[in-house]
């Protein structure tokens, strides 16, 4: 790693706008020739950045190997550490969806980061115990129950303990992923609850008779466009997707019920209406075990694993860099209308999608 002057920078600048790959040679930016289009790029970062008499670049190699690589966030003292609890996180919303780039960076498959995850963990026995940092408002049915099964699994597995803590939100898919855990702490302010499903379905049948569109399909049977934009739903239509909503939503009380074996059945039901608590709320009504901080968690999971020194980690991509187990705190989740959305998670917004999400909007029934 090399750092540079704002002097050298300069001169790259001026090497770049003279278009002569040998002046930036010969500047010392770089050991080899470079040619013309990095040289220009690297004067038009240097100029756009503003570069000030106590500035300068620092230029950092990338690994090509981008798998998982582990962090050490805190380490007790003395020789021989081997020991370790790992913090998983789980941000944003869940979705089961191919890697996107955005404006606002590179996004992940936060199904398949999470059991990237689990997998690393699963084939490291230093590993004595897992704290699950969940800041989400939840997702689709599917993504959310993978992730709950791949938990599962874990724990059947290993046998190790695993402490969910609660941050901002850990709402609907994302409290059902955090009922795979063990032991269950919510932030005194954080989010929590919202168990029940929502499909949400969009109709522009009024508008475009409006503007004199019809829209026709030819279809095999009389319900295979159900749901669709271009049309209305019908009380047939209405009943089928309600018979699915309440399959889903009896999944989430058995899913909730397995972990919360204090609460009975009426009285869960009663919780169980979409509604959300605040993390003392959801102590009181038996939802989670615990009120407490990410310094609880971490002292909870030593506890409970019973070990007397160990390292803190987390896994991250070598691009990245993590400090600290709050590095990785996503933005808030914004609430528009009805949804709470981060574009581009939803970026079919028009297809029905079976969701165990927090909408910001409490509904009667779940």
């Amino acid at each position: 790693m090399r750092v540079f002057s704002r002097e050298q920078l300069n001169a790259a600048a001026a090497a770049a706008i003279a278009s002569s790959a040998k002046q930036a040679y010969n500047c010392g930016i770089m050991n080899t020739p470079i040619n013309r289009m990095f040289a220009a790029m690297v004067a038009l970062c240097a100029l756009a950045s503003g570069c000030g008499q106590l500035s300068g670049w620092v230029l950092k190699p990338v690994p090509l190997d981008e798998s998982l690589k582990e962090t050490v966030l805190a380490t007790d003292p003395g020789l021989f550490v081997t020991d370790k609890i790992v913090v998983v996180d789980v941000d944003g919303m869940l979705f089961n969806q191919r890697p996107e780039a955005s404006i606002f960076g590179w996004r992940e498959n936060p199904v398949a980061l999470f059991v990237e995850k689990l997998d690393k963990v699963q084939g490291d026995k230093n590993v004595k115990a897992v704290v699950l940092r969940i800041n989400s408002p939840g997702g689709s049915v599917t993504a959310s129950d993978i992730m709950y099964a791949r938990l599962m699994t874990l724990r059947k597995r290993r046998g190790i303990p695993v402490v969910a803590i609660l941050e901002d939100v850990g709402a609907s898919g994302a409290y059902y992923l955090a009922c795979g855990a063990d032991t269950i702490l919510a932030h005194p302010t954080s989010v929590t609850g919202s168990i029940g499903v929502i499909v949400q379905t969009v109709s522009f049948a009024g508008t475009m008779k409006l503007l004199g569109i019809e829209a026709k399909a030819v279809t095999s049977g009389a319900r295979k466009d159900m749901a669709s934009p271009l049309k209305p739903l019908d009380e047939e239509d209405l009943a089928i997707l309600k018979e699915m909503v309440d399959g889903f939503y009896e999944r989430f009380l058995g899913v909730v019920a397995a972990s919360r074996t204090k609460l009975k059945p009426a009285r869960l039901r009663e919780l169980a209406d979409g509604r959300v608590f605040t993390g003392e709320q959801a102590l009181k009504a038996g939802l989670v075990d615990g009120v407490g901080y990410m310094s609880d968690a971490i002292a909870l999971a030593r506890t409970k694993a019973d070990i007397k020194r160990a390292k803190v980690i987390m896994y991250h991509r070598p691009i990245g860099y993590r400090a600290n187990v709050y590095s990785t705190a996503p933005p808030v989740v914004p609430q528009v209308n009805l949804l709470n959305l981060t574009a581009p998670d939803l970026a079919y917004p028009v297809r029905p999608q079976f969701l165990y999400l927090w909408t910001g909007h409490t509904t009667r029934g779940g």
